[in-house]
């Protein structure tokens, strides 16, 4: 396909240039096996070149009028508006999204360019008083120079943008690396939107590399202030050890074991179309979904027997396909693992209300239920089109179970009763929970992150500002200050 050949390169300082390294990267789509595309990778030399350039044009462009900076990010909406069609069906073919699921990634992405529109504009500053007499104290917010984003597979386009936009409006300069099996969509596609945007040259750089080639050389780079990374906890903690070791800042946005709580006076069928929804939305391949659902025994029976109808219903297949509900999963790896991990648990004493097959890298859903309290698969994320059926007798059961998870990033309570969901809600330890809603949700104004395991910071609205920006104080001394010698 001429769309991926044409954006298979490596994109430093406003050129589009081969990677040096010494293999390449293969593009495959994960559907029917299609070379979309081969990239040599970047090296660490290149990673270098990419920070240098951003380092270069960072200050100009955080000298420019923001209302100008704003200018691009509104060019660049328009551009993405203009080529949705392509875009969307650059996610089909790339990372196996449906249509269904492509349309959803291309919407939020539209929302938070929209947001970091607004951004540009956002950062005050402050002037505070003194006790010195004749003082003044001046609080500048200022951009933190160089933000490094390494992006996921699963939401590449909009996780990519969500970091490289607010970045770049607030006045930074940006390194991206996307995940090896999405670099178009999640790298130099964004860098060919903000280029036809007319963004300056060297302030968004795309390398498309692995750590088999330049190891830790995106993170120990001298240059980035802030690294922003969106992955699994494994490498997440990675991220975290080594920015700490050369004092940077991290916004770390990981996995999750959200837990879908449906009380006893819930409404059944609202609840199990949220939940399949939760759960399999994108064939599970997201860090918001369902893992675990967990439903009171007033209401298990009912619930069980209309969750899996639907489960069963849904349309597995060619992503390319408007009718399919469940494409393929990223890789063969992938497949392979969430296929051994429901044969595994199903061996280990659970029961399969329906037990998925791969067909490459299709995997059909599965529900399981009858979990040993001590399961492993209770305990860890599961990236594939799995639902875990859990009973519980009433809300501090609910909230032990849901809580009894070392991430802590979504969930949701389903209840007739709003305020109750709201008070079982605030019990649950997690950065994001939903009443009478799925678990899969985010929105450019509202805090976005998790606890425990499920990561460090927030971002969306404010947090964007707190994230890739700093704080300077500059005090001015009006009249004449006493020293004492």
């Amino acid at each position: 396909m001429s769309f991926f050949t044409d954006l298979a390169h490596q994109y430093i300082d406003g050129d589009w240039r081969p990677g040096k390294g010494s293999w390449d990267i293969i593009d495959f789509n994960p559907f029917n096996g299609e070379k979309l595309a081969s990239i040599p990778v970047a090296t660490a030399e290149e990673v270098d070149q990419a920070y240098r350039a951003a380092e270069r044009a960072q200050q100009a462009w955080a000298d420019t009028n923001p209302y100008a900076r704003r200018t691009v990010l509104e060019k660049a909406l328009r551009i993405v508006e203009e080529r949705e069609p392509e875009i969307a069906e650059a996610i089909v073919a790339e990372l196996g999204g449906t249509h269904l699921k492509a349309g959803f990634e291309l919407h939020l992405a539209k929302e938070f360019l929209r947001e970091a529109i607004q951004l540009a504009l956002r950062p005050a500053g402050q002037i505070l008083p003194s006790p010195t007499e004749g003082k003044e104290n001046r609080v500048y917010r200022v951009p933190v120079g160089v933000v490094g984003v390494i992006s996921p597979f699963n939401f590449p386009f909009l996780l990519s943008l969500k970091s490289v936009a607010p970045a770049l409006a607030l006045g930074n300069a940006v390194v991206l690396k996307p995940h090896q099996n999405t670099p178009i969509c999640g790298g130099t596609l964004l860098a060919k939107v903000f280029e036809d945007a007319g963004l300056p040259a060297g302030l968004l750089n795309v390398v498309v590399t692995d750590i088999a080639e330049i190891g830790d050389t995106l993170l120990e780079h001298p240059v980035p202030q802030v690294i922003s990374f969106t992955g699994s906890d494994k490498v997440g903690r990675h991220v975290a050890t080594v920015c700490a070791a050369n004092l940077k800042r991290v916004v770390l946005e990981l996995g999750g074991n959200s837990a879908l709580i449906v009380l006893d006076d819930a409404d059944v069928d609202y609840a199990v179309d949220a939940a399949v929804f939760s759960r399999y939305v994108h064939q599970g391949q997201v860090c918001m979904a369902a893992n675990r659902i967990l439903v009171d025994r007033a209401v298990e029976a009912e619930f069980t027997e209309k969750f899996v109808a639907k489960v069963a219903s849904l349309t597995v297949g060619d992503p390319a396909d408007p009718a399919t509900q469940i494409g393929p999963l990223i890789n063969s790896s992938q497949a392979e693992s969430v296929s051994r991990l429901v044969d595994e648990t199903v061996e280990s004493g659970a029961t399969a209300l329906l037990h998925g097959r791969a067909d490459g890298n299709l995997v059909s859903p599965s529900v399981l239920t009858g979990l040993p309290a001590d399961s492993p698969v209770l305990q860890q994320e599961i990236f594939g089109p799995v639902a875990l059926l859990v009973p519980f007798d009433g809300e501090d059961e609910a909230v032990r179970i849901a809580n009894d998870t070392p991430y802590g990033l979504s969930g949701a309570v389903h209840t007739g009763n709003i305020e109750r969901g709201v008070r079982v809600g605030q019990r649950i330890h997690t950065g994001m929970i939903h009443i009478n809603d799925g678990t899969v949700h985010d929105e450019p104004i509202v805090p976005f992150g998790g606890e425990k395991s499920s990561g460090l910071g927030r971002l969306n609205g404010e947090s964007m500002v707190e994230a890739f920006t700093t704080q300077k104080w500059i005090s001015v001394q009006h009249g004449r200050s006493q020293f004492p010698f």
